[in-house]
């Protein structure tokens, strides 16, 4: 996994960031708030107990409109041997409980290639997908259709969770859902399914997340004889923890913890602060 030596490597991990990690941290914030809010939050990524890298976010609502922007990078042993750097941002609006991306854009950089890719939708359908420089690699993989662009979410905008009014926010009705995921070349779901609670502390947040059992499940865009992706469709060892978020009733993602074929990776939050006058962490009692 760290080594990135050629354009598709780098996508490769692009992809396993966005699809299983970086996606799950897009924040969570009610369409119905009046004032803008902004929660900013610091992840920390370590791969067989090592720690290999940083993920930060900002996350601004403003009214209906919402904009996510991400930066993450590899650090310490792990800088030496692959120099990435990866920047993401979405944004879109929520209408009636139902986010609605309207454009996405990733920028990945290692000592050998730097890649944009940059995508546009409405009201969950791809308009356009623009990835330059573009890949060459598309022999053997499963068509993308038409129809795989509807309906679908992109890697930043996925985990934007409303939980519903009456349901408690910690609990099944934090997890139990289905993502539909594309993030310019490949389609995926993720399966979320609820398995219990924990206590977590961090700078930020203190008391019970929901904690979320999660299956990927390729759909197309992915090479048939894969070995990763034939993995992760397979894998049972991915988890989501969610933190609760009031009095926007949302859940945010504290923390993933997932096998790799380069061993157990996870990514944890060290840090996150909401700055608004009406929405603040707590402990639900």
């Amino acid at each position: 996994m760290l080594r990135l030596h050629g354009s598709f490597h780098m996508h490769l991990f692009s992809s396993v960031f966005a699809r299983l990690l970086i996606a799950v941290f897009s924040v969570a914030l009610a369409a119905t708030a009046v004032a803008a809010e902004t929660l900013k939050a610091r992840y920390s990524v370590s791969l067989v107990g090592l720690h290999i890298g940083e993920i930060g976010f900002e996350t601004r609502l403003e009214q209906a409109n919402y904009k996510v922007d991400l930066n993450a990078h590899l650090t310490g042993v792990a800088s030496w041997i692959a120099h990435v750097k990866m920047a993401l941002a979405s944004s879109g609006q929520i209408r009636g409980g139902t986010v609605l991306p309207s454009a996405y854009a990733t920028t990945s950089a290692n000592s050998d290639t730097t890649r944009t890719l940059r995508m546009s939708l409405n009201a969950g359908t791809v308009r356009a997908v623009d990835i330059s420089p573009p890949f060459d690699d598309f022999e053997g993989r499963v068509p993308v259709t038409a129809a795989n662009k509807h309906n679908i979410l992109d890697p930043m905008s996925a985990l934007i969770m409303a939980v519903p009014p009456g349901h408690p926010l910690v609990g099944p009705a934090a997890c139990n859902r289905t993502i539909p995921i594309y993030d310019g070349l490949v389609r995926f779901d993720l399966d979320l399914s609820f398995v219990g609670t924990r206590d977590v502390s961090a700078a930020g947040y203190s008391g019970p997340v929901s904690v979320c059992a999660v299956r990927y499940r390729p759909i197309a865009g992915h090479k048939v004889d894969s070995k990763s992706t034939a993995f992760m469709a397979q894998n049972r060892e991915i988890e989501i923890w969610l933190a609760p978020i009031e009095p926007a009733h949302v859940v945010v993602p504290f923390r993933v913890a997932l096998a790799t074929l380069a061993g157990y990776t996870e990514v944890e939050a060290t840090e996150f602060a909401i700055d608004s006058d009406h929405i603040t962490a707590r402990r639900d009692h």
